[in-house]
């Protein structure tokens, strides 16, 4: 054990399971999204559900927004060692542990929902080969819609990669940073939590988000203009336990989130209207000051792709291991 995660498991050994006034079992569910994202509503009752059917000596109960002050890049080191008993992970916030998983579904490479629908069953695949090699057992999944990437700027309007490259532009993960990187745009990852801060102050000037769920991050008070960029499908959040814990868990209490978690996986794996959610979020943003630019040029947007493309070769190389298998696999699944 290295001195990071030794630190961590003596940091974490104080946040035992949960034993209620009652007696009962109390499973803490660490959610880093915040409330207002609507998966956590489908988390919520996801949630109920379980509870539902367990009817006492067992329940869960959703912690959300990292409200237990656990960085989602730990959660590889936290949740093998019991700090919780659940937890959402997305796998491209755990590359810094699990190289493998980063190149799994690089973002931008997918275009459509027809391909991600083809690719889904490969990627829950490879994610339950690579997270039981940490002691982790997937026992969920929530997908992500399929959605359209915006750059929302403070200042003024960006619709173009040449005038990009005059802006400091905040990204989410190591991936974007790399793409755009090569298309020489000084990008660097600045978390959720930190980026309406960064925008307001100055830190940046641009960020790459999603128009979907720029209300939830308050994205349109400190960015007055926006462009979309490029679509964006992403590997599904996965709800995740400690293997030994979910092989001494009683039967019950499995088949109870076993199930609710099919329920869950069937309701968010729907595509048929993101596009028009898409709209209608953009015209909310622009009911609250934000300015929608022209889209980014076809010509922009292939420099994108092509790039991204590159990055996931690069990506897959450096990490080594499964992740060049895993991406052929991904690229088979395509089609491609």
């Amino acid at each position: 054990m290295n001195v990071i995660t030794k630190n961590l498991a003596i940091g974490f050994a104080g946040l035992g399971l949960t034993v209620t006034s009652a007696g009962a079992e109390e499973w803490r569910f660490n959610n880093f999204l915040p409330e207002t994202r609507p998966e956590t509503a489908q988390m919520e009752q996801f949630v109920e559900e379980v509870n539902a059917a367990l009817d006492g000596d067992t329940s869960l109960k959703l912690y959300s927004g990292g409200s237990l002050g656990l960085p989602n890049t730990d959660t590889l080191r936290f949740l093998p060692r019991g700090a919780v008993e659940m937890s959402l992970m997305w796998a491209n916030y755990l590359g810094r542990d699990a190289p493998a998983l980063s190149s799994v579904v690089v973002q931008g490479t997918i275009g459509s929902a027809e391909e991600f629908e083809k690719v889904l069953p490969t990627v829950r695949e490879i994610y339950e080969e690579e997270f039981s090699e940490w002691d982790v057992t997937s026992v969920g999944y929530v997908a992500i819609p399929m959605l359209s990437v915006s750059v929302f700027c403070r200042d003024e309007p960006v619709n173009t990669l040449e005038g990009l490259k005059s802006k400091k532009l905040r990204v989410w993960a190591r991936d974007q940073v790399e793409t755009f990187t090569r298309l020489g745009v000084a990008a660097q990852i600045i978390p959720q939590e930190e980026m309406y801060v960064a925008m307001k102050t100055g830190v940046v000037d641009c960020a790459l988000y999603p128009a979907l769920y720029a209300h939830t991050v308050s994205l349109q008070e400190v960015a007055k203009y926006a462009s979309y960029i490029y679509p964006m499908a992403s590997g599904p959040y996965v709800i995740g336990v400690a293997t030994d814990r979910w092989e001494k868990t009683d039967e019950d209490v499995k088949a109870a989130i076993t199930n609710a978690a099919e329920d869950l996986w069937d309701r968010t794996n729907q595509y048929e209207k993101d596009l028009e959610l898409e709209m209608e979020a953009r015209e909310t943003l622009a009911e609250g000051g934000v300015v929608w630019g022209e889209d980014f040029s076809d010509e922009d947007r292939e420099l994108v792709v092509s790039s991204v493309t590159e990055t996931w070769k690069m990506l897959a190389e450096e990490a080594g291991g499964n992740a060049p298998a895993y991406r052929e696999r991904v690229l088979e699944a395509l089609g491609r």
